[in-house]
């Protein structure tokens, strides 16, 4: 087991001490930038990074006003705020039954409901701000070369600029945050289930559209006939509105940092994490790009 591992499932204990839930027999899940373990019971603990748990207390928040307006998303176990152990949140979760992830037209029908409702006002939903955390990787990012990282930091500042300047879209709403076939669970009765709260926010709704063209142009993950329905499905293509390009060149740069950001805790990530910075930067030829996931 890693030292990363390791450490998690220290917190892990604590927290399942603190919440009076068994930890023998945990199984990881995904040890990553939020480790998700298996409890025995049916019940999923999520780990938070140290200076999450505002982030994590509105996880919770936001899984209770969706479930409440009937939009299909995961479900705290333990409803009030989350557990510190060692500093890290951790939330605990009902584990959902067999499932595959979604396709992209179960992405669109469930950003669809989710667009159209109200946010409470005691949600307290942070306005979307894209680069944020790209700025911070590309900071704190080890492998990268002085000029590599001069490129990129140039890259977000002229995204950000552009993205003060988006021209007018559809009316701000609340945002998953992180819209992927990846954040959706379908499971065997075929109900489409909303993930990873995390990054739920407030903003234009064309940010949670343009994950799903991004896999489409960017790195082909999505084909042509998925694509069209995910626009069919949702009733807008992304793509033909004039601010794509900011939003798209903002999710790449997110994908391209969060790979860096994986590659300082897993080593094994760096060649891939270069390889996007190499893309990124016009080394490996035009869009489509073949990009691995990282852990």
């Amino acid at each position: 087991m890693s030292a990363v591992a390791v450490q998690s499932r220290r917190v892990l204990e604590d927290a399942c001490r603190q919440a009076g839930l068994p930890a023998v027999g945990a199984q990881p899940i995904r040890i990553a930038g939020n480790a998700i373990w298996r409890l025995p019971g049916g019940i999923v603990a999520r780990i938070g990074r140290p200076d999450g748990l505002e982030i994590a207390e509105r996880e919770l928040a936001v899984a209770r006003w969706l479930t409440d307006n009937g939009v299909c998303t995961v479900r705290p176990v333990i409803i009030g705020r989350p557990v510190l152990a060692e500093g890290q949140p951790v939330t605990f979760w009902d584990e959902l039954p067999p499932h595959r992830p979604g396709t992209a037209a179960d992405v669109a029908r469930l950003l669809k409901q989710m667009h159209r409702l109200t946010p409470l006002p005691s949600l307290s939903l942070p306005p979307l701000a894209p680069l944020a955390k790209p700025m911070r990787r590309i900071t704190n990012a080890g492998i990268l070369t002085t000029d590599d990282r001069r490129w990129l930091q140039d890259r977000a500042s002229q995204l950000a600029a552009d993205f003060a300047g988006l021209p007018a879209g559809l009316p701000p709403c609340a945002l998953h945050g992180d819209a992927w076939d990846g954040n959706i669970a379908v499971t065997g009765d075929g109900t489409a289930y909303l993930l990873d709260l995390e990054n739920t926010c407030y903003g234009p709704p064309e940010w949670d559209l343009v994950s799903t063209a991004v896999k489409h142009l960017t790195t082909a993950t999505v084909t042509a006939a998925a694509y069209e329905d995910f626009c069919s499905t949702y009733g807008m293509d992304v793509t033909s509105w004039s601010g794509y390009s900011v939003l798209a060149g903002t999710r790449e740069l997110r994908m391209v940092t969060f790979a860096l950001q994986i590659a300082g805790e897993h080593p094994h990530a760096r060649a891939e994490a270069q390889h996007r910075v190499d893309c990124l930067r016009g080394r490996n030829g035009p869009r489509p790009w073949t990009w691995t996931a990282v852990p």
